[in-house]
């Protein structure tokens, strides 16, 4: 790994024995939606937590709330033993672009932007130099078996291609929780797998805990535990209601 320097702090505060980021009866509504409705869920440090349910149970709003995407109406999100309530925008902005990695279903890369490019822009907006972020850049790239797509734009890229590209930008700060919302959702079961594989074993290489946000029970095998959202409310599998 590059050792280019970090410009962003990161959070720091109390960290409860275990718990690196916990939502606590969240609640969320989207007009007359209710979409979270007391859901609570915690992560450990290298964790990889696995949070199931079927369409429109809330479970992708809950990730939301846990990457201060979107504020809770009611309930507390905390970081490091932090209220991400209390931080301003910019703040929480801070957050995601130093403590926090996205991997989405469809890979959401800059279609103007090279893969190199596209996995270096989280380290050029924390002020790293460009030759700096781009070298890091290309070791992910290289990790991830993909250096030799570094000059493709994401539309000469296949969909397991363009996510190993995702899951490259997700890990190139080296943060702490990479939120990765149905990643193989888009692709078939073969380059699901090898996306899965390659992401878990990235995520524990680096040392990254992962909520990984799925409806698939093969992916969610890949995870140290499961967490069930149903009607906006949390279980873990053999909990009763």
């Amino acid at each position: 790994m590059s050792t280019a320097p970090t410009t962003t702090a990161r959070t720091t505060g109390p960290l409860a024995e275990g718990t690196l980021l916990a939502a606590t009866d969240v609640q969320k509504s989207f007009g007359l939606t209710q979409a979270l409705n007391g859901a609570s869920l915690d992560i450990g440090p290298g964790e990889l937590v696995a949070v199931l349910g079927t369409s429109g149970s809330g479970k992708s709003t809950l990730l939301h709330c846990l990457a201060g995407l979107i504020r809770p109406e009611a309930g507390t999100v905390s970081y490091r033993g932090q209220d991400l309530a209390g931080l301003s925008d910019g703040a929480r902005s801070a957050l995601r672009r130093s403590d926090f990695g996205f991997v989405f279903q469809f890979g959401q890369l800059v279609p103007e932007l090279s893969c190199l490019e596209n996995v270096a822009f989280p380290l050029r907006l924390n002020g790293i130099r460009r030759h700096l972020a781009e070298e890091r850049a290309r070791q992910w790239l290289e990790r991830l078996d993909v250096a030799d797509l570094a000059d493709k734009r994401p539309a000469e890229l296949s969909g397991g291609q363009g996510q190993r590209a995702a899951i490259a930008r997700a890990l190139v700060t080296e943060p702490a929780v990479i939120f990765a919302d149905e990643p193989t959702g888009a692709l078939d079961s073969l380059h699901g797998e090898q996306v899965m594989a390659l992401l878990t074993a990235a995520a524990r290489e680096s040392g990254a805990a992962v909520l990984l946000v799925t409806h698939d029970m093969r992916v969610a095998a890949y995870a140290d535990r499961e967490v069930v959202v149903r009607d906006g409310r949390t279980r873990e599998p053999g909990e009763s209601r």
